[in-house]
C-alpha cells in the first residue's frame, strides 16, 4: 500500500510538472469539494517574493487559496522596519498594485478566496483596518482571515459590515481551554465566520471535528486541513504527515460533500519536510492524499 501510494505520489507530481510546464490551469476540484492552500506552506522557500509563490501554487495543481498578507504587501512596496511608517503607507497606498496581484493570479487559474493579514492585533488603527479591507476586496477575496478571540470579534465586526466582507477567525488550541466558545464570539457579527482548524482542534479537544462542523456549518467559510495526533494519544496534540496522525479527514470530507456545503478545504503544510523533499512537493503528496479520500466518497 505505501509503495502503492508512491507510485501515485510519483505519478501526480509528473503529470502536475507537465501542467505547469505547459502553462495548463490547476484543478484542485475532486468530487465536488474544493481543495486549496494557505501559502504560508511554503514558507520555508528561499524566494518569497509573490510571483514565486504564484509558481508554487501553481506546481502543486491547486486552484484556489489562502494568500497571505505579507507577500502582497511587500508586493504593493510595504517600507521596512518602522511601525509608523508602514502605518502611514498602509492608510495612503493605491489599490493598483493588489489589484494587479488578483489579476496574476487569475491569468494562471488561481482564485485567492481568503487573504490572511494580522488585523486581530488590536493595535491596528481603525485607518489601517479600513485599508485591510479595501486590500481584500482588490485582490477579490471573500473575508480577511485572523486569529480568533472575542476583543478581535468586537473590534472588527463593525468594519465588517461596513466594508460587506467577512471576518475569518482561525484557531489553534483555543478550544480546548474551559472557557472557550466559538459562539460566544460569532454572536458579536453576522459577517464573522470560521476558518476551523481541524487538526488543532482535535489535537486539542479529542472531539470528533465533525461536531462542531454539524452544528456551526454555515458559520464555517474553510477549514484548514492537517493530520494531528489526538488529545489522548500516547504522544498528543503532535503534527503529522498526512495519513500518520488520527485526525478523522475522511469522515470531515465525507460530511463536506454529503450535505454539499461550500466549505473552502485548505491545506497547511506544518510537518517537517524531509531532507530530500521540499514544500511544494509535500504539498502535492497532501493535495494527492485528500484527492483519493474524495474520489472514494460517493
Amino acid at each position: 500500500m505505501k509503495s502503492k501510494f508512491k507510485s501515485i505520489a510519483f505519478m501526480t507530481v509528473f503529470l502536475l510538472t507537465v501542467h505547469w510546464v505547459t502553462g495548463q490551469k490547476p484543478n484542485s476540484r475532486f468530487n465536488g469539494v474544493q481543495i486549496g492552500v494557505i501559502t504560508y506552506s511554503y514558507r520555508e522557500l528561499p524566494d518569497q517574493s509573490l510571483p514565486a509563490i504564484l509558481d508554487c501554487v501553481v506546481k502543486s495543481g491547486i486552484n484556489s487559496i489562502e494568500l497571505l498578507g505579507d507577500a502582497v504587501e511587500r508586493y504593493a512596496g510595504v517600507p521596512k522596519g518602522d511601525k509608523d511608517a508602514i502605518r502611514q503607507w498602509r492608510t495612503t497606498v493605491s489599490m493598483d498594485k493588489f489589484k494587479a496581484a488578483r489579476k496574476m493570479f487569475k491569468d494562471r487559474g488561481i482564485d485567492i478566496h481568503m487573504l490572511n493579514m494580522g488585523v486581530g492585533d488590536l493595535s491596528w488603527s481603525d485607518e489601517e483596518l479600513d485599508y485591510a479591507f479595501r486590500a481584500c476586496k482588490a485582490v477579490g477575496a471573500k473575508g480577511i482571515a485572523t486569529e480568533i478571540s472575542e476583543d478581535a470579534a468586537k473590534r472588527l465586526a463593525p468594519f465588517a459590515d461596513k466594508h460587506k466582507l467577512y471576518v475569518i477567525f482561525h484557531n489553534h488550541g483555543q478550544p480546548g481551554q474551559p472557557d472557550f466558545s466559538f459562539d460566544r464570539i460569532l454572536q458579536h457579527g453576522k459577517r464573522l465566520m470560521l476558518n476551523l482548524d481541524v487538526g488543532h482542534y482535535f489535537g486539542a479537544t479529542g472531539v470528533h471535528p465533525n461536531e462542531v462542523i454539524q452544528r456551526l456549518h454555515d458559520r464555517i467559510f474553510s477549514i484548514h486541513v492537517k493530520d494531528k495526533t489526538s488529545k489522548t494519544a500516547s504522544a498528543p496534540n503532535q503534527i503529522r504527515p498526512f495519513g500518520k496522525g488520527d485526525t478523522p479527514l475522511a469522515d470531515i470530507f465525507q460530511l463536506i460533500k454529503k450535505e454539499n456545503w461550500k466549505i473552502y478545504c485548505d491545506i497547511e503544510l506544518e510537518y517537517k519536510v524531509p531532507a530530500d523533499s521540499d514544500p511544494v512537493k509535500e504539498v502535492i503528496k497532501c493535495v494527492e492524499y485528500c484527492k483519493q479520500i474524495l474520489q472514494q466518497i460517493k
